[in-house]
């Protein structure tokens, strides 16, 4: 049986994941690009995508359950986690950008 700890870190622990993958597949996706291999740089972008969806789900019913009159528990992992979310937003809009210059440069060669 999960104690409430548990259950008050579980929604948090799945962001950090989640938003971990995210950033991570937007960093591949960079590094594909740097070898103008675009079609895979793309397809890392597009899982950057699901996985950031995901992790904004998480989010997302953070904020519903605190809507409902539930509160919900600002502590440190959420603030982690929160940390995690922005810096996958971050990493995916920057590989979108580095892919179309990487693009670029290669109709320049």
């Amino acid at each position: 049986m999960k104690d409430n700890n548990d259950e008050k870190y579980q929604v948090a622990f799945d962001m950090i994941i989640k938003a971990g993958d995210a950033k991570n597949y937007a960093m591949m996706a960079i590094e594909e690009a740097k070898e103008f291999k675009f079609e895979q740089a793309r397809k890392y972008l597009k899982l950057s995508e699901e996985k950031m969806t995901e992790a904004h789900d998480c989010q997302t019913s953070m904020i519903n359950q605190e809507a409902k009159g539930n509160k919900v528990d600002v502590n440190i992992i959420l603030v982690h986690a929160q940390d995690h979310f922005s810096m996958a937003v971050t990493a995916r809009d920057m590989a979108e950008q580095f892919i179309n210059l990487y693009e670029l440069v290669s109709k320049k060669l």
